[in-house]
Formats: structure tokens, C-alpha cells, sequence
């Protein structure tokens, strides 16, 4: 293995470097992070209520999606159709969504109708009419699109991966649901669902733009001070993934097969996080410049596009990687993949590749702070991984503390076991 470079690599200046996060507090005790910018008249809000689609009961998968769109079908005295009309008068954006671990909110807002957009908000947070007649069309909303996945060749091989990787695990359910679960689902069940999670503890919240933090605390304070303090979750274990060494095959007869191949990963707080994302970004997480896309596309034209990545969930890691291609070059293109994970496993990078993986993931950081709500999006997710309020100026520093050393240290713990589980959707032959 080769030794790092004395290269004395500094951190670039950048418009991210110079961000002012502050923190604020609301009278019943929300924590807020705050970037005050008045250049334009904007304010972006981002925020996340711990839980997610992991909180669904057993036999009711979606329950938190289907509640997610029903949060701005109509609130307090209004309709849906005078809850949106409300919105638009106001050119104001509000939606939700149900992920994993967490149900997301986002609201943008003009600052002359900071007052307005807040108000609808916490109508939204609080007293959502749940309707009969719009739990039935989000419904059908929901199961059409997943009529529509079932021929989708990538949406069967996540689904079947997360199913074989986390058996009897509420990470190997469907986020979104499955048709027979949402049939099941009453407005009861919603009811319980938003009374268990909506409460100030399991809130992160986090403002961007034209506010003041005085003004930003009492908005804030209107539309969640009235919310429950606690929650009522239920644990999430923590978990390992299984299923290694295992290749599920998913007929579609379609010509062109999607492969996903994965194993454990390294979680976002470990402390070997960020020199595993260096070389990911060097193996597959690096478009047009990484090892797979030189093997897999640019020598072979085995496939338009190969990736990887490191997928971090609250209780479990994932090393993942994929690509689509022809069913007569699945099996050569698993091999490609294969060989290359064994590479890096064995011989490591080298000065050169992280060197100019380094000065990409440093430069290209402020490209993620070039909008409030870009700023947003990244703050929250700083606040939910619990990575500091600094965050945003210690980031680059430890980019460029990786070294040759660390990167394998990362390595051998993510490629101990060159035996991914293995899903390819299609008609692959050869496997």
C-alpha cells in the first residue's frame, strides 16, 4: 500500500465556510438553527418529525406515507381544495414526506407571508381533517404508483433487497406500502399514527433567510408550540444486514436487467464515515471519474451508468451498488463490479486518486449551499446525524485529513467479505 502524499492539502474558501448558523429556542422549548440571509425575500424551512415508515405497524406498511399525503388535504375549518387555494394566494409551498426513519416537512414562503404560511402550517401539524373522501384518493394515488413499480425493474430490486437484507426487520418493509396493507388502513389508523409521532422531542427543524431569530422563534413557536412534548415510539433495533453471499433473481421479461449488489456499511457518526465516502467516491460515487464507470462504461460499454454508495439508516449501514444493462451482460458486469471491490479491498487507492478525490469533494461542497433551500436540506440533515452546528466549516478540514492509511482501515471493514447479497431484476443470463 502506498504511503499518503505530504501535500499540506488545505481546505478551499468557499461561500459554505462563512454560513453563520445560530441556534434559537422557542418559549416551549424547540431548538431551532437559524442562517439569517436577506438578500432575497425568502425564508426556507426544513424540519422532520423521528420516526418514519420504520414506526408502521406490522400489516399496515405505508401507514406513514399515506398519512404523509394527507397533510395538506385540507386542516382545521378548511377543505383540501381551500387548503390548497390558501397556498397558492399566497405563493407558498408546503409538503411532506414519509421516509425510513423520519417524516420530512418543508415550507417555503415570500417574508411578506411568513404569518400566513406558518399559520397553515401549524393547521397542517395539528389538526389535519384526514377526510374520508381524501384518504380514498391519496390512496388510490398510492397503490397506482405501486401497480406501476411492479414492472419497474429498479423498484423491485430495492424492494426485494431491503425484504432479503433485513428479514423480520421493519427496514425490510416497504416505505411506501404494499397494496394489501394500504386496503387495510382506517382513518383510525391514522389518527393513532399522527397522535404517536407528531410531538416537539422527535423535531428537528432548522430556517433559512429573510427572518430575524425573534420573529423565526415565535412563528415557529404558533406552529408546533401546541404539540404533545413526547412521542410515543416504538424502538427500532439496531440491526446488521444478512443475505451475503445470496443472488435473488427477479423475472420481468423486459431486455434490460437492473443489478443491485450490497453489503454492511459504516453509519454516518462512525468515525471512519468520511474516509469510506473518499473511497467510495473513488470506486463508484465519482460519475464520470470513478473505477467502475472507467470499467464498466468507458472500457466494456457494459452500461450507461454504475454507481456506489454508502447508505446510512438509523439502526443499520449499507455499502451499495448498482447498474442496468443488457440481460446477455449481467453476468459479466457483476464480475466487473465484483473485481473491482476485491481491488480496492486488496491494493487500496492511490496518492493520485486521492488527491484529486480530495480537492472534487472539498471544491464541489459549495455547490450544496448555493440556494436557501440547498442550505436547508443540508443543515437538516447535519442536525438529524447529530454532526454538530460547526459541521458545515469542519467538513472540509476532514476531507482533507484523509489519508492512504485511513481509507484502507475503511476498506477492510466494508470489503471484509467480497460476498455481496446480489439482486438483479430481469431476464439475466448467465447467473
Amino acid at each position: 500500500m502506498q504511503k499518503s502524499p505530504d501535500m499540506n492539502l488545505k481546505p478551499a474558501s468557499s461561500s459554505q465556510s462563512s454560513t453563520r448558523v445560530q441556534s434559537v429556542q422557542t418559549p416551549s422549548g424547540i431548538e431551532v438553527w437559524l442562517v439569517e440571509d436577506y438578500t432575497v425575500p425568502l425564508l426556507s424551512v426544513e424540519f422532520a418529525f423521528l420516526g418514519g415508515a420504520a414506526q408502521d405497524p406490522l400489516g399496515k406498511a405505508g401507514l406513514g406515507n399515506l398519512m404523509a399525503g394527507l397533510l395538506d388535504e385540507g386542516a382545521g375549518g378548511l377543505t383540501s381544495q381551500e387548503f390548497q387555494e390558501a397556498l397558492e394566494e399566497k405563493a407558498i409551498e408546503l409538503s411532506f414526506d414519509a421516509g425510513r426513519d423520519r417524516l420530512d416537512g418543508s415550507l417555503r414562503t415570500l417574508s411578506e407571508n411568513i404569518g400566513r404560511a406558518f399559520e397553515l402550517l401549524g393547521l397542517a401539524l395539528a389538526a389535519p381533517r384526514f377526510d374520508v373522501d381524501a384518504i380514498d384518493r391519496v390512496r388510490a394515488q398510492i397503490i397506482s404508483g405501486l401497480k406501476r413499480d411492479e414492472s419497474d425493474p429498479s423498484a423491485r430490486a430495492r424492494d426485494a433487497l431491503s425484504a432479503l437484507a433485513y428479514p423480520g426487520h421493519a427496514y425490510g418493509r416497504s416505505a411506501e406500502g404494499t397494496i394489501a396493507d394500504l386496503a387495510t388502513i382506517s382513518r383510525d389508523d391514522i389518527v393513532a399514527h399522527h397522535a404517536r409521532l407528531f410531538a416537539r422531542d422527535n423535531l428537528r427543524i432548522v430556517a433559512v433567510g429573510a427572518i430575524a431569530p425573534d420573529a423565526l422563534t415565535n412563528a415557529v413557536e404558533a406552529a408546533f408550540g401546541g404539540l404533545p412534548q413526547a412521542p410515543s415510539l416504538v424502538p427500532v433495533p439496531a440491526v446488521t444486514m444478512v443475505g451475503l453471499g445470496k443472488r435473488e433473481i427477479i423475472d420481468l421479461d423486459i431486455p434490460q436487467s437492473t443489478l443491485y449488489l450490497a453489503l454492511p456499511g459504516i453509519a454516518r457518526r462512525d468515525s471512519d464515515h468520511m474516509s469510506a465516502s473518499v473511497l467510495n467516491h473513488i470506486l463508484g460515487g465519482g460519475s464520470f471519474t470513478s473505477r467502475l464507470w472507467t470499467e464498466v462504461r468507458e472500457k466494456r460499454g457494459l452500461a450507461y451508468s454504475v454507481w456506489s454508495m454508502l447508505s446510512s439508516r438509523a439502526q443499520s449501514a449499507m455499502f451499495l451498488a448498482g447498474t442496468a444493462t443488457s440481460n446477455e451482460r449481467v453476468a459479466e458486469s457483476l464480475e466487473v463490479l465484483l473485481a473491482e471491490i476485491n481491488k480496492i479491498a486488496q491494493e487500496g487507492a492511490s496518492a493520485d486518486e486521492l488527491d484529486k478525490a480530495r480537492r472534487y469533494l472539498m471544491g464541489s461542497y459549495a455547490l450544496r449551499f448555493d440556494t436557501s433551500r440547498k442550505i436547508a436540506g443540508q443543515l437538516l440533515e447535519i442536525r438529524i446525524e447529530e454532526l454538530g452546528i460547526d459541521y458545515i466549516d469542519r467538513r472540509n478540514a476532514e476531507v482533507a485529513a484523509v489519508t492512504l492509511e485511513a481509507m484502507q482501515a475503511a476498506s477492510a471493514r466494508l470489503f471484509s467479505s467480497v460476498s455481496p447479497l446480489v439482486v438483479v431484476a430481469g431476464r439475466p443470463q448467465g447467473l
